[in-house]
């Protein structure tokens, strides 16, 4: 069996891991020329869902490097008024456990981490234009002129995907009215002392008047913007940052990250054409009433690291025929970052899709009948995201109008006020958040084997 991955993001390159391990051919075709292409350095949470697909996938010493490689761990999940009073603030219980606990992750780090030991199998600089499907085979065309015939091909090609386009065309892909303008700032003496404590150990929400909302994160890592690992550290931590390959190509270095957001109406017509300056100058000309402080932080951003999203989401469809052409993460199922699951569920769909070629592997169902059941299951807790998602992040959402607005803003204020008050309601406010995002998820466990390895010694549930 060989397989034929359209794009090297996060679902496409664990996908590659597992099939490696599993002893199935694989090659990812992805469009970037370097390694290093692409921005690629902010946050990204993984959660008990996503840890444990990269366990699962990952050889047991690259998830290691994965977790030396975390930044440090939120302690709260916080929500702020814009003049940095507290709303509610959730603690986010700690935990040793490196599946088990919230993590996190520069978006950079990540890809380095995943391309480690990928280095026969990832082949860059290749665009993909089209695909034909075969009986028993399908082919993929790149725009350099050059095609490869295999027996499955994965869309892993983001929300974008040229490969949805020609086998879905009736999945569509919606605006949902909210725009952001996303920064990141080095984390020094001076920006370290801008954000109150809580905000500095957690991930934060600031909801201000006219829908306005802004996200802050603080991301500190095992070493210093020189890339040498940080005094104090020790032990196997210290070892694995050392050896990890990846960090001559990584570019992170501690840093706060901030994204401010609203409806498209409170944007110029012309946001998506800004960059730099222009952009910093925007979020301060619609925040010119938001404390000192968070001013402070736009100011100081890297202009290099500043620019505009418009927020898109994907349409919910119905079950298709299945094929030797399937699909994970978000070329599938695009979402708001209203959850923060995006890249977590990208990482369930590649264990699902690994764990169901593998049965095909041992013969135990045939290719086109195990791409059908990793859909099923895949499009029902897929799109559930995609529509919880969209319930955070929406212009439709009454909080965007321009009198009620102030109202919802009001009300929402004041019940978070008093769960913040209330220990067991915050607790249970705290747990089914945790709980979304796959903490405590009864999932049984899974063990790549190789294809030689007996019956008795594989663990497929």
């Amino acid at each position: 069996m060989k397989v034929l991955v359209i794009g090297g993001g996060t679902g496409g390159l664990a996908l590659a891991h597992g099939l490696k391990r599993a002893g199935i051919g694989v090659t990812v075709f992805e469009r970037d020329v370097l390694r290093t292409d692409g921005l690629h350095g902010y946050r990204v949470g993984i959660d008990p869902d996503g840890s444990r697909a990269l366990k699962a996938l990952l050889p047991s010493d690259l998830f290691d490097t994965f977790v030396a490689t975390k930044a440090r761990d939120p302690k709260y999940f916080n929500m702020l008024t814009e003049d940095l009073k507290e709303v509610l603030s959730l603690e986010i219980p700690a935990s040793t456990d490196p599946v088990e606990s919230e993590k996190s992750i520069s978006r950079m780090t990540l890809r380095q981490v995943l391309l480690t030991g990928l280095e026969d199998v990832v082949e860059f600089g290749k665009e993909f234009v089209r695909f034909e499907q075969h009986a028993d085979s399908v082919t993929a065309y790149f725009a350099d002129g050059s095609e490869v015939t295999g027996d499955l091909l994965v869309a892993a090609d983001g929300s974008g995907s040229r490969v949805r386009r020609q086998y879905l065309p009736q999945a569509k892909t919606e605006e949902t009215g909210i725009i952001a303008i996303a920064g990141k700032l080095p984390l020094t003496e001076e920006s370290g002392k801008l954000v109150p404590p809580k905000v500095f150990e957690g991930i934060s929400l600031v909801f201000a008047p006219l829908g306005l909302s802004c996200i802050i994160h603080v991301m500190e890592f095992q070493w210093d913007r020189d890339g040498k690992v940080k005094q104090g550290i020790g032990g196997n931590t210290e070892e694995l940052i050392r050896q990890w390959p990846g960090l001559q190509f990584d570019n992170t270095r501690d840093y706060i990250n901030w994204g401010l957001s609203a409806a498209a109406d409170k944007f110029p017509a012309n946001v998506m054409d800004l960059r730099g300056q222009e952009l910093v100058d925007l979020a301060l000309r619609l925040t010119p009433d938001w404390h000192p402080n968070l001013r402070r932080l736009m100011e100081l951003t890297d202009l290099g690291t500043c620019f505009p999203v418009n927020i898109w989401t994907s349409v919910p469809l119905d079950p298709w025929p299945s094929s030797n052409v399937t699909l994970l993460g978000d070329a599938i199922h695009t979402m708001t970052p209203g959850r923060g699951v995006g890249a977590n569920t990208a990482l369930r769909d590649a264990l699902l899709l690994c764990r169901k070629l593998i049965d095909v592997r041992d013969g135990r169902t045939g290719l086109v009948a195990a791409v059908g059941e990793y859909e099923a299951k895949m499009i029902e807790y897929g799109f559930d995201a995609v529509l919880k998602s969209r319930e955070q992040m929406s212009a439709n959402d009454p909080i965007h109008k321009p009198v009620i607005g102030r109202v919802v803003l009001a009300g929402m204020r004041t019940s978070m006020r008093l769960v913040n008050h209330l220990s067991p309601v915050k607790r249970r406010m705290r747990d089914k958040m945790l709980a979304f995002r796959g903490a405590d998820r009864d999932e049984a466990a899974f063990e790549i084997t190789g294809p030689n390895q007996s019956e008795a010694a594989r663990a497929n549930p």
